[in-house]
């Protein structure tokens, strides 16, 4: 069975200032997404299903999703802030989503084979799909057998303000910790830093490995989702900026022993539209991409 891609495109994209995930970066106006689904193919995945908002869909659809037409299986979920399990309510001020774990758990009535949760908004590079699509089709006898592709932080870093990393530790090839840290950001002296919980600024070695939301998991990870979800709401439901985040969820399992992660070492070298300012460097860099023959004139 091939694996699925699962795309989280729902994001509001607040920092970059508009809708990024339809933004035409490639010289045929090709967004991030379309290069992220062409090497999936190229890897073995056989079906994407994207997560968006519902006020976007028209253009989504008519902007994106028919190009991949004849192509590829494609299936489309909606994320929603009302879209919460039995016996929760929606607080009338929540404006922000709920986070990229309560976006995966809209693909759960779509998707039951192995899957590879990945940002509409991040390039990843076509090595990153090969080793999770091969990881993702190996035979599996138990649950909470997940991977995820682990990335150097010193290369997933932008020159234009801070990011969000999943920050890791690992053990025996295994990850061992995760923990999501929401401003990464360069110094003075061009050390890697974030400031912790406890206001303590700490710095990053350019080698440590992080998490770009690039994750291998199979369905039954939808129902540890749930319950970790409905635990997240019954703290912080009344928490205006509150995210339920995949770190946050994996970490759990995985301190709970349910649930082992293989990283899969990459040093491909990530870039994205994070801010505005990001965007003329991404267009440089895909049109070099199909300039030296890596991508062809059209993808699709």
């Amino acid at each position: 069975m091939k694996p699925t891609l699962f795309v989280l495109a729902a994001g509001m994209g607040s920092r970059y200032g508009g809708l990024k995930q339809l933004d035409p970066l490639g010289p045929n106006g090709e967004t991030i997404m379309d290069y992220s689904v062409y090497d999936a193919l190229k890897a073995g995945f056989g079906k994407i299903v994207f997560v968006i908002r519902k006020d976007f869909e028209d253009d989504f659809r008519n902007k994106v999703l028919s190009r991949y037409e004849g192509h590829i299986p494609v299936e489309v979920v909606f994320q929603a802030t009302d879209k919460l399990p039995e016996g929760y309510t929606c607080p009338a001020d929540r404006t922000k989503p709920w986070g990229t774990n309560h976006a995966i758990l809209m693909g759960k009535e779509v998707i039951s084979e192995p899957f590879a949760v990945i940002n509409a908004d991040d390039f990843y590079g076509r090595e990153a799909f090969r080793v999770i699509a091969e990881e993702l089709s190996r035979p599996r006898d138990r649950k909470g057998d997940y991977c995820m592709v682990g990335f150097r932080v010193g290369n997933t870093m932008t020159e234009n303000g801070s990011v969000s990393r999943g920050v890791c530790t690992v053990k025996d090839d295994n990850l061992d910790t995760i923990v999501e840290r929401t401003a990464i950001t360069y110094d003075k002296d061009h050390n890697i830093v974030f400031t912790d919980e406890n206001g303590i600024v700490q710095r990053l070695e350019a080698n440590t490995p992080v998490s770009m939301n690039l994750w291998g998991f199979t369905p039954d990870y939808f129902d540890y989702s749930e319950r970790e979800f409905r635990t997240f709401l019954d703290n912080s439901i009344d928490t205006p900026k509150s995210e339920f985040y995949i770190p946050s969820c994996v970490d759990t399992l995985v301190k709970n022993g349910e649930a082992t992660v293989k990283v899969l070492d990459t040093d491909s070298r990530w870039f994205g539209v994070t801010y505005a300012e990001d965007r003329p460097g991404v267009v440089a860099k895909f049109a070099e991409l199909h300039a030296d023959g890596t991508y062809p004139e059209k993808l699709f």
